[in-house]
């Protein structure tokens, strides 16, 4: 079983997309994109420095665009000389048993299953970023990485300090959020056996410090229309599968200001059956994870286009057809 991930924020470097512009088609697609959201994705993702797309009004919607723009290479056809429509598999157009987005990657993954379209994907999470955005502006906030410890000594030390479990990752990882000195003192108290990696994102998201952005994600989303996944989708709230297109888009409101469990989603991921997992570009950082929590499973990270044949090959092996 194959299952399709998305990255989430933070994964992004300066100049990523560049090499995906040498792609028929991909100059275009990004500038459409681009007009439909009112952000110019090609600046952000070729030639901005790292400080302009830490920004989490442009990040967002940049990595959304970044793993739809690898996923219409992956998996359909690009012979014809020109970036096929994207996006959800058909028999024609072989995809993943299961797709799913860390965080922000969630919206990625919804237009992969074809629960929205690419440009309402992109409409929700430009107006999603700048909502967090907004959030985050109230009080300086922000996140680090805890690596290693007991689970339960991290959860409860965490909680002595304030500070939320915003991200459980698994493999030993867990995600901390909250102010900034809530952060500076965990810098200097940290869990007994862990390290403490501060990282490059604009605010505490997935705790309560992005309520207000839930209101905006709900008026967003109530100008779209759903349809059901035709791929199954699996959930960063309880790593359960949702089969119901409207229940999905009610599941990336609320996530806003929900703690990322990604952790149920690996453990859904090994009861499905799950041996081969691509994480879409900007890749790396979800592969890592899948190596220590998922160990025997096949893993390929697309960052780049040299990574499609690999990638393709794997897709290939799960849809029972050749290489494309």
């Amino acid at each position: 079983m194959l299952v399709l991930v998305a990255p989430g924020q933070g994964s992004q470097t300066p100049g990523f997309l560049t090499p995906w512009l040498d792609l028929p088609g991909a100059t275009d697609r990004l500038r459409g994109w681009s007009e439909v959201i009112g952000l110019d994705l090609l600046h952000f993702g070729t030639e901005a420095d790292a400080e302009e797309i830490r920004d989490t009004a442009v990040a967002q919607p940049l990595l959304v665009a970044s793993a739809l723009l690898s996923a219409e290479y992956l998996l359909a056809d690009t012979d014809a000389g020109t970036a096929p429509s994207p996006l959800a598999p058909t028999a024609a157009n072989r995809g993943p048993d299961v797709v799913a987005g860390h965080s922000v990657g969630e919206l990625a993954a919804a237009a992969v299953a074809g629960v929205l379209s690419p440009e309402d994907a992109l409409r929700l999470v430009r107006r999603r970023g700048l909502a967090m955005a907004e959030a985050a502006a109230v009080t300086a906030t922000g996140m680090s990485a805890v690596l290693g410890g007991d689970p339960e000594q991290v959860a409860a030390h965490l909680e002595r300090l304030g500070l939320t479990a915003a991200n459980a990752n698994g493999g030993g990882q867990v995600v901390a959020a909250g102010t900034l000195e809530q952060l500076a003192a965990l810098a200097e108290d940290r869990p007994e056996r862990a390290r403490v990696i501060p990282l490059k994102v604009a605010g505490a998201f997935h705790t309560a410090h992005m309520a207000p952005a839930v209101e905006a994600m709900a008026a967003a989303a109530g100008e779209l229309e759903p349809v059901d996944p035709v791929v199954t989708w699996v959930s960063n709230a309880d790593g359960e599968p949702v089969a119901s297109g409207k229940e999905v888009l009610d599941r990336l409101v609320s996530q806003v200001s929900n703690p990322v469990r990604w952790d149920l989603c690996t453990e859904t991921f090994l009861g499905m059956g799950a041996d081969a997992l691509i994480e879409l570009c900007p890749g790396g950082t979800l592969t890592g994870l899948a190596k220590r929590a998922m160990k025997g499973v096949r893993t390929v990270a697309v960052k780049t286009p040299d990574d499609l044949p690999a990638a393709r090959e794997v897709l290939a092996e799960h849809s029972g057809g050749d290489d494309r």
